[in-house]
């Protein structure tokens, strides 16, 4: 295992937060479920600016999913502190939630519901105008080429289609925060093009984009940042291109496997 860890220069990181406000901001944060003993979550801290792509990867069992369930309030910390826009999720997590769009790595939806039905009851909770969700279920529909199953009900919906509902219901109340797990899972390539090209048309509208993801090209090609972690920990952040540069890899993927070659598969994300 090598046990650098790749951080971009002082200066660099300056620079960076100097162009855009951080708008997700981990501080020494760490999580533990009931009695274990061992931290899903270890002393992590992070800095994710507005209007960027942040890939944030790792192996089975890393914490991706603890920290993005501790991001968006699904969770709360053992220890530290989490900010989204400059607010403490643990003190205000409604304001919190209203500035997020959220798709979870499960699909677990209101299937008696037709997929329009479903949209509405997202845009009720947000307090979004009939008419501003009207022009963007419309413009969603279209662009996730889901118009023609608006109609029907959910429980008759495939796994990308349900993946692709999901995805429209998170940005129904164009959120400034865009919170993804695993967005590529159950998507076919064509419907994973146009998700790719949603990530990064949000990010050039000035939204800031979060997700988790294990294909690492997808976070090679996309992102403006990526961070690592594993059992826990942060073990490098950057830019692909300052990943690539360093001594230790030629790529992401070599970086990513170098990194995270002692982690073990089948435990939680």
């Amino acid at each position: 295992m090598v046990c650098c860890c790749l951080m971009v220069s002082d200066e660099i990181q300056r620079d960076l937060l100097e162009k855009g406000n951080v708008m997700i901001r981990l501080e020494h944060v760490s999580k533990v479920y009931g009695n274990s003993d061992r931290k899903a979550l270890n002393d992590l801290s992070m800095e994710v600016p507005g209007g960027c792509v942040y890939g944030f990867l790792g192996p089975n069992g890393a914490g991706k999913t603890t920290a993005i369930r501790l991001i968006t309030g699904v969770l709360k910390p053992t220890e530290g502190r989490i900010l989204v826009d400059g607010i403490d999720v643990a003190e205000n997590p409604l304001e919190v939630k209203r500035r997020i769009g959220f798709v979870p790595d499960s699909q677990e939806m209101y299937e008696k519901l037709t997929g329009m039905e479903y949209l509405n009851f997202m845009a009720d909770i947000f307090g979004v105008s009939v008419k501003d969700r009207k022009e963007r279920a419309e413009k969603y529909l279209a662009t996730f080429e889901l118009e023609s199953a608006a109609g029907q009900r959910i429980q008759g919906y495939s796994r990308g289609m349900k993946q692709k509902l999901a995805v429209i219901g998170a940005l129904i109340h164009d959120p400034a925060v865009w919170i993804l797990d695993e967005p590529m899972v159950g998507l076919d390539p064509r419907a994973s093009f146009l998700l790719k090209e949603e990530l990064r048309a949000r990010a050039e509208a000035g939204v800031t984009v979060f997700f988790s993801t294990h294909v690492l090209e997808v976070a090679e090609r996309l992102c403006d940042r990526v961070s690592i972690i594993n059992h826990g920990h942060l073990i490098a952040e950057g830019t692909p291109e300052e990943l690539r540069s360093g001594e230790h890899a030629a790529s992401l993927e070599e970086l990513f496997l170098e990194l995270t070659e002692d982690s073990e598969e089948g435990e939680g994300a």
